[in-house]
């Protein structure tokens, strides 16, 4: 994996998206220090991009109709993002990884079984099962998480399935199971390593999936609980506002899309690199 992400230096599309996941990750990693305000402190109500109110504080990108500082809170709702984000598409590969293993290399019964559940899953479209899952269940970190686990998780064992399709037949496959190793030793050993640059592209792509999905679920009022800053919640508290003070939500739209930028042009990059290959 960290040799895929080193040679991600001759690909310039790669650099850029790393550029800009490294530049969000600084934000992150420092907002206590970077955030100009703390998120959540009210001071100056509708102020615009740049203005000045009569205290003296400048406010670069402005602030919301509760007079929160929008930069603080995109700031430090950076850091949510990108714990929740990144740990939600790592679930979802534990999870769907040794279902795509099992189903691919055992075939028989646990292919049709595990097949089955997945195309039930995936039959559902993904926000509504999503929506569904929280309401259900209630609006939490944890819940997310377990949300974005289950819709997610039938995607990559079909991926992952249909590698080792193409890999159980290789010679290195046939070598193991002549020394006699074990079904687990074969699939988590011989043949996951060999599957790793297509999953590897898939997974950063699938991070920029998860993103939008935790801000369309904050926009739905489906997210992380206020007041700490939440960017698809920041978008919803303010939309009635977007006619007339259109920074409140403009900002936050910016911030999801780039960071989801960031990680398709690295997930063009690895692919970019591989085709060379």
């Amino acid at each position: 994996m960290f040799r895929s992400i080193g040679l991600l230096r001759e690909s310039p599309v790669g650099i850029v998206g790393v550029a800009i996941i490294v530049f969000w990750a600084v934000l992150a990693l420092f907002a206590d220090v970077l955030a100009p305000y703390p998120p959540n402190a009210t001071i100056s109500p509708m102020m615009f991009p740049g203005d000045t109110d009569a205290s003296g504080n400048m406010f670069l990108l402005g602030t919301d109709h509760l007079g929160r500082d929008i930069l603080s809170r995109i700031i430090h709702g950076s850091r949510r993002v990108l714990i929740l984000a990144p740990l939600a598409t790592l679930c979802a590969y534990i999870v769907g990884i040794p279902m795509g293993l099992a189903a691919g290399y055992l075939r028989g019964r646990w292919d049709d079984v595990l097949s089955f559940i997945a195309n039930v899953i995936l039959s559902f479209p993904v926000l509504v099962l999503y929506v569904i899952i929280i309401a259900t269940i209630g609006a939490s970190a944890v819940n997310i998480l377990i949300a974005i686990t289950f819709a997610s998780a039938p995607g990559i064992m079909r991926i992952v399935r249909g590698l080792v399709l193409d890999l159980r037949n290789r010679e290195y496959v046939a070598a193991a199971q002549t020394r006699g190793e074990s079904g687990l030793y074969i699939m988590f050993i011989e043949i996951l390593p060999n599957a790793r640059g297509p999953i590897i592209v898939d997974a950063c792509l699938r991070l920029g999936y998860v993103i939008i999905t935790i801000g369309v679920l904050g926009f739905l009022g489906l997210g992380l609980p206020p007041p700490d800053p939440d960017w698809g919640g920041m978008i919803n508290e303010t939309r009635q506002l977007a006619m007339t003070f259109p920074h409140m939500a403009v900002f936050p739209c910016i911030a999801i899309s780039s960071l989801v930028l960031g990680f398709n042009l690295v997930a063009d990059g690895l692919r970019e690199i591989s085709l060379r290959d």
